[in-house]
């Protein structure tokens, strides 16, 4: 049984559109999202540095035109009974599972970016990737200075944000602690502001059910309802990533077989040690679209 994840924020690499912007289909793709944003996204892959990439603003749209370009380009949906998407990559799940167009991810995660990049301009926060340790000591020890688990990844990794004075002051015992070079504390009430200009526009989206199930970093839940994934999408803005909780979920609906799409390699990382019982395929450019229907017809049918 098969799923395709899509990757979230900070997978993101200078060039990485370039390669399959070669294929006409994809590049005309790619010309059609950035119309209908006003971003050239083309540019993003291609040319731009790594701090123009970074920016919140350009990062989230970046990462699911590349996710649902790859996706488009291995053609693979129909052989998926399941996807899930980490943070942002929440909105490429649902496109691909059918629930919004690509054009409407596009444009929601246009929005998304814009209004997270305003929320942390807000006040100075951040988030830092602890790794190892206890997990209980852990969560207590970010709790203890009013951090908040902004993404718990499972594997031993779990991310701490909120004020920036409290976050330089967090070292768990057992643990090592890792800044993350982001302009605010996502998944927290620090993005509150950015909630309700998404719901807007999110109500104005058509959205339908969908066959495929699509996991929620909310609790892992499977859900199909369009409606009510739209809703949950939104809300994650301001809430924390229960990553662990879809890799668990992946594991007891028996997935065998977990494609993530571009840029891909961080969910795959996580998978091997959280869920090593599932086998795991990193898309990550043209030259692995061969490989990796190989790897669908084994645990999906393609």
């Amino acid at each position: 049984m098969l799923a395709i994840i899509a990757p979230g924020q900070g997978s993101q690499t200078p060039g990485m559109l370039a390669p399959w912007l070669d294929d006409s289909d994809i590049r005309a793709m790619a010309e059609e999202i950035s119309d209908a944003i006003g971003l050239n996204v083309i540019s993003l892959g291609t040319t731009a540095g790594a701090d123009e990439i970074k920016d919140t603003a350009n990062a989230q749209p970046l990462i699911v035109a590349a996710g649902l370009m790859s996706a488009h380009a291995l053609g693979a949906t129909g052989s998926c009974a399941f996807v899930a998407g980490h943070s942002v990559g929440e909105i490429t799940a649902a496109a691909i599972a059918g629930v919004i167009t690509p054009i409407d991810a596009m444009k929601l995660v246009r929005a998304r970016g814009l209004e997270m990049a305003k929320a942390a301009g807000n006040s100075p926060s951040g988030m830092a990737a602890v790794l190892g340790g206890d997990r209980q000591v852990v969560l207590r020890a970010i709790s203890d200075l009013g951090l908040v688990a902004a993404n718990d990844n499972g594997g031993g990794q779990i991310v701490a944000a909120g004020d920036l004075d409290a976050i330089a002051q967090l070292a768990p015992e057992g643990a090592r602690v890792r800044p993350l070079a982001v302009a605010g504390a996502f998944h927290t009430s620090y993005m509150q502001s950015a909630v309700e200009p998404l719901r807007t526009l999110a109500s104005k989206i058509s959205s339908t059910s969908s066959a495929i199930g699509v996991l929620s970093n909310k609790d892992g839940a499977v859900v199909h309802d369009g409606t009510q994934i739209l809703d949950r999408i939104v809300n994650q803005i301001a809430s924390p990533v229960r990553w662990d909780l879809c890799m668990e979920t992946l594991t007891s609906l028996g997935v065998t077989g977990v494609i993530e799409v571009a840029p891909a390699g961080t969910l795959v990382g996580l998978i091997k040690r959280a869920a090593p019982s599932i086998e795991s395929f990193a898309l990550k450019s043209p030259d692995d679209l061969e490989a990796a229907r190989t790897f669908v017809a084994n645990h999906g049918g393609m």
